[in-house]
């Protein structure tokens, strides 16, 4: 399965959890902060009614974030890892294990941009170590700028999720 860097790939988890976040912001955050609004501006003087002013703040940042993720979902591609014909080699949706000079071992998953969270070892599809391990096999060495410096890693394991 080949991915141009151009595309927006994402799994279909990450995808549902944009769409969850879209309609929870639509359906149910927007209509109770403009129901607020109306109150307060019912209110008489805006200029010193922070009710208004506060909840005017709040509505641009919901539609500000309704649009971001609104963008985010029309260039989505949503690609599911456990249909990955190769699973000899890296691609998107693997589970790579890694391990440096020392031995030290590490797992990271790459997944979408959009879903990109260090804490949990998921690596956005675009980033340097995603970028570097792309195609690689078990046993083959992938050096990885870092900004302390090159660091060389093996990938020891590669794992994709079971098909449903």
């Amino acid at each position: 399965m080949s991915i141009s860097e151009r595309t927006n790939p994402i799994t279909p988890s990450g995808f549902s959890a944009l769409r969850a976040e879209y309609e929870r912001l639509f359906a149910d955050e927007r209509p109770k902060v403009v129901e607020i609004v109306s109150w307060a501006a019912g209110n008489g003087d805006r200029s010193e009614n922070g009710d208004y002013i506060y909840g005017r703040q709040r509505l641009r940042e919901i539609d500000r974030k309704l649009g971001r993720l609104s963008k985010q979902m029309k260039f989505a591609k949503v690609i599911d890892p456990a249909h990955q014909d190769d699973r000899s080699r890296v691609y998107f949706g693997a589970t790579v294990t890694l391990a440096d000079e020392d031995d030290n071992q590490r797992s990271v998953t790459i997944v979408g941009d959009d879903e990109a969270d260090a804490t949990s070892n998921r690596i956005g599809w675009n980033s340097p170590l995603a970028r570097a391990l792309r195609g690689s096999q078990i046993g083959d060495l992938r050096t990885v700028q870092l900004p302390g410096g090159p660091k060389e890693w093996e990938i020891v394991g590669i794992d994709y999720p079971s098909p449903a």
